[in-house]
């Protein structure tokens, strides 16, 4: 069973920047897609990006693009998302997720992920 564990959230001003990691306890992370999702106070869970097992496919949410990048290292079992020029909707909590049985069409839908790990915190402050 794949552990996950997330870092890198922080307090951060509008503008700014943040990389979150989620590291996987398997070797055999490499053949799962990953994806980030999160969810703010009050609102649902929500969709951020996704990526392939191969990192050869990527998917971002539309308010994200252009700002947020998803990568992964499969050497270092790690999935990670660069988030820059930050603003104050992005506040949430960032959850990481995995599965090897999520196909390109459905890896936005956080129901067909059984690997989660515990999130981590992002505040923009504007």
């Amino acid at each position: 069973q794949v552990q996950l564990v997330e870092s890198g959230g922080g307090l951060v001003q509008a503008g700014a920047s943040l990389r979150l990691s989620c590291a996987a306890s398997e070797r055999t992370f490499s053949r799962y897609a990953a994806g980030w999702f999160r969810q703010a106070p009050g609102k649902e869970r929500e969709f951020v990006a996704a990526i392939s097992f191969s990192g050869g496919s990527t998917y971002l949410t539309d308010s994200v693009k252009g700002r947020f990048t998803i990568s992964r290292d499969n050497a270092g079992n790690t999935v990670y998302l660069q988030m820059n020029n930050l603003k104050a909707e992005d506040t949430a909590v960032y959850y990481c997720a995995a599965d090897w049985r999520v196909t390109d069409t459905a890896v936005r839908q956080g129901d067909q992920y059984d690997y989660w790990g515990q999130g981590t915190q992002v505040t923009v402050s504007s």
